[in-house]
């Protein structure tokens, strides 16, 4: 209840700061993680990811994933977590964010008070993140004929999220789409691959997607196909993505531009994501971007800047691919590479 904000800020504050960290709960997390783990390894799409950052930024800190080896989880102590609040809980390195039924002016008071003792001064060096998160173009297959499907990713180096490419590259992705099986549409799905995919059988499904990280990200599709039809998905994934580099048309960014804005919309559709948004967006950029401003910049995108950024991202470049399952009708690394472009006269 929008009367009972200062209590939340109350219960969060001391969350932050109070936390007893006794053993016994710590040791009881530890196995909800180990658990969490395993039901990782059993979402294949979570495991293709992982390989997929794994081989995409190998040697750097986004090739690792998200909740580390088991060994890390099993030695972490009581004082590890304890140095970790103390070294990296500070004002400067938070964002508190709210929706509905509260107001701003009210929420800085509560936050003065509350979390006012943290300060904003780090005590000692914070460990500094690389520079730059180097893309390597590569692959990583894991081969097993007895699993029914094929799991594979594909993608390019993309952008950050502060990049004026980010836009462009969105509807991009937005033009290529998502399809599974269950989905209707047949011959009139707006979505190329779609209408290939449903009309010769391809694949169950696939998503293409664009994460952004600050100064890097990934840009692809992910798809589950039958075990020998690994070439002829990845062929017209590919021939659509050359597509985009030089003949993509007008009709297909307006209807792109359009769902954009509408699944933007779509996603803030309540108080937690408007919430989640905030918090997101000034992490990422340090501001709130209104509305009608990403709409604007989504309406600016023409066909010659989709054309653009996907021949800077995408045509010629160097892939990462990870594969898991029935993987032998998958084309070596060299033909993929080799597809990457078109020789034309």
């Amino acid at each position: 209840m929008s009367e009972d904000v200062g209590k939340a800020i109350e219960i969060l504050s001391d969350i932050l700061q109070n936390s007893k960290l006794g053993e016994q709960e710590i040791e009881r997390e530890r196995g909800v993680i180990l658990r969490e783990m395993q039901e990782v390894e059993t979402n294949l799409q979570e495991v293709v990811f992982d390989h997929l950052h794994a081989t995409a930024y190998q040697g750097t800190p986004l090739g690792r994933t998200i909740l580390g080896p088991t060994k890390n989880i099993k030695s972490l102590t009581r004082q590890d977590l304890a140095d970790y609040i103390r070294l990296h809980y500070k004002g400067s390195r938070m964002v508190l964010a709210a929706a509905g039924g509260v107001k701003h002016e009210t929420l800085v008071d509560l936050a003065s008070k509350h979390l006012g003792a943290l300060g904003g001064k780090v005590e000692g060096a914070l460990p500094q993140p690389p520079a730059y998160c180097r893309f390597t173009g590569s692959e990583i297959r894991v081969r097993d004929d007895d699993m029914p499907f094929a799991h594979i990713a594909i993608a390019v180096q993309g952008c950050g999220w502060t990049s004026a490419d980010n836009i462009p590259l969105m509807v991009a992705n937005t033009i290529i789409g998502s399809w599974d099986r269950s989905h209707g549409g047949g011959g009139n799905l707006a979505s190329n691959l779609a209408h290939y995919s449903a009309e010769s059988n391809l694949c169950h499904s696939f998503q293409s997607f664009n994460t952004c990280y600050k100064d890097t990200g990934l840009w692809g599709i992910y798809f589950v196909c039958e075990p020998m039809k690994c070439e002829t998905m990845l062929y017209n994934i590919q021939s659509e993505w050359m597509r985009l580099c030089t003949s993509v048309t007008e009709s297909e960014v307006a209807r792109a531009k359009n769902l954009l804005k509408t699944s933007m919309l779509l996603q803030l559709d309540g108080t937690t994501p408007v919430c989640e948004d905030i918090g997101r967006q000034m992490l990422s950029y340090g501001r709130r971007l209104p509305l009608h401003e990403l709409e604007a910049r989504i309406d600016a995108i023409t066909p010659v800047d989709v054309k653009e950024a996907c021949n800077k991202y995408i045509y010629n470049q160097c892939p990462a691919v990870a594969a898991v399952g029935p993987i032998e009708n998958l084309p070596d690394y060299t033909r993929i590479r080799g597809s990457m472009y078109w020789l034309r006269v």
